[in-house]
């Protein structure tokens, strides 16, 4: 059953996906409620499974990780065992750090990002096309990013 939200729960969303680390109080100031009723509705937005947690934005280049890459990848077999047991492998590799499984060409869209060309190298040579089931990886190189706009789009009236 879908949840159905109002122009201050939106309002919420908005201001956590900018910044996360903002106080109850803070949040509740700018959203025009008191900070009682503000931590109910972020409780209950969280509890909705709607805010699914928090995190950091990190800058990669400042923490030494100079190459952002994206990997597509095909497999031979497609069966969800197949699939699974891909996604699992997926899972306990740290270079990757976001994955989709997609319709067309490619199965999986893997963003990837290591600390210079040779250890990126390395995993797609070592690990990745050597992985079980899988049938072919192209890689692009990221030259820089254009856009971050993590969440979802928020338009308030």
């Amino acid at each position: 059953m879908p949840v159905t939200l109002d122009q201050t729960d939106w309002r919420i969303l908005k201001e956590l996906m900018a910044d996360s680390s903002i106080t109850n109080l803070k949040l509740a100031q700018r959203v025009g409620l008191s900070a009682p009723p503000c931590l109910r509705r972020v409780r209950a937005l969280e509890e909705a499974g709607l805010v699914t947690g928090y995190t950091a934005l990190v800058d990669e280049k400042a923490l030494g990780y100079e190459v952002t890459a994206f990997a597509m990848v095909r497999l031979h077999h497609q069966s969800e065992s197949d699939l699974r047991a891909f996604e699992n492998r997926v899972l306990a590799w740290p270079e990757v750090r976001e994955a989709y499984m997609l319709s067309g060409e490619s199965d999986y869209m893997l963003k990837c990002v290591a600390r210079d060309l040779p250890s990126f190298q390395d995993f797609v040579l070592n690990d990745l096309t050597a992985a079980p089931n899988v049938a072919s990886v192209k890689t692009s190189l990221a030259i820089r990013r254009a856009k971050l706009a993590p969440g979802v789009p928020v338009a308030l009236g």
